[in-house]
């Protein structure tokens, strides 16, 4: 064991669903038409049930990338800033940059290789981009590029990467490397295999802790949202409140109780500043909006 499981499952809920609350009222503030729209096929609930989901899949990538950040420190890596700007003043971002030795490990990793003909081309440029900028960093590693995409059941692009990556090596004297799967601790020594086994394994045991559909009913948890939602900017709720239409038909189904509305009502005409005042006011005179007695 290199992980304890309750260390992953807990770093992943909190990397998939943190803020997640907030995040969805930031978007349907700001793009409303998006669920509720007259020309979108899907009604509010269904619309918010799949961004939710989007949402999910992207932080999914992220929960990965932490993860296994944490399992090379634990194989005895040595962690470097991935964030950095180059000389002319281009913020770069890599997804794992670990060294061990002489060796610095540039490591872009994707989920799985389903992106079209054109993302590729933009994906190996940044990847390419990435490791000269390294070279002008680190001059005294051995810098190996590595691109990995950890789902192999989907292989789209492999020949179109490899090529690349044959020119690459010649242009620049290097060794990129192309790994899908557990293929990456296979071949490269300094990577443990039980690593691959170990994830594999938790994420199963991660996947049968997960509900059937995402949570959109606010109420359900609703002294955890209330803490999440309630100190967002207050514009946020000043363009909820002021759209008819996302009172009558968003409010039902995200406050269906009207729990945390009562909450940030509460919470809004407590502070002291005028622009709460405004908001808790403007909450008590919008609540026949959600079709039920919400504030007794």
């Amino acid at each position: 064991m290199i992980l304890q499981y309750d260390y992953f499952k807990d770093s992943f809920n909190s990397k998939l669903f943190e803020d997640s609350y907030s995040d969805l009222l930031r978007k349907i503030a700001d793009n409303p038409e998006r669920y509720i729209g007259l020309f979108r096929p899907t009604k509010p609930k269904t619309k918010l049930i799949q961004n939710i989901t989007q949402s999910h899949e992207i932080r999914f990538g992220d929960a990965l990338e932490f993860i296994i950040e944490r399992y090379f420190e634990a194989s005895g890596f040595i962690l470097h800033e991935k964030r950095f700007r180059t000389d002319d003043g281009t913020e770069l971002s890599i997804d794992q940059l670990f060294s061990k030795g002489d060796k610095l490990y540039m490591i872009e990793q994707k989920v799985r290789d389903d992106h079209d003909s054109t993302k590729k081309v933009g994906q190996f440029d940044n990847f390419e981009n990435k490791y000269f900028a390294l070279t002008q960093r680190y001059d005294d590693f051995e810098i190996i590029p590595i691109m990995w995409f950890i789902d192999d059941s989907l292989v789209k692009n492999k020949r179109y990467y490899l090529d690349r990556m044959n020119s690459m090596a010649n242009d620049y004297k290097c060794e990129p490397k192309l790994f899908y799967g557990n293929s990456m601790f296979l071949e490269i020594d300094d990577f443990e295999e039980a690593i691959w086994d170990e994830m594999l394994d938790y994420l199963e045991k991660w996947k049968d802790t997960l509900p059937d559909m995402p949570e959109i009913n606010f109420d359900s948890n609703a002294k955890i949202v209330f803490e999440e939602i309630k100190d967002l900017p207050p514009i946020i709720y000043r363009k909820l409140l002021n759209n008819d239409d996302i009172l009558k038909q968003i409010f039902p189904i995200i406050f269906p109780e009207g729990i945390v509305l009562q909450f940030l009502c509460d919470y809004f005409l407590s502070k002291r500043e005028p622009i709460y005042k405004t908001l808790g006011e403007m909450l008590m005179i919008r609540k026949s909006y959600t079709n039920m007695l919400l504030f007794a």
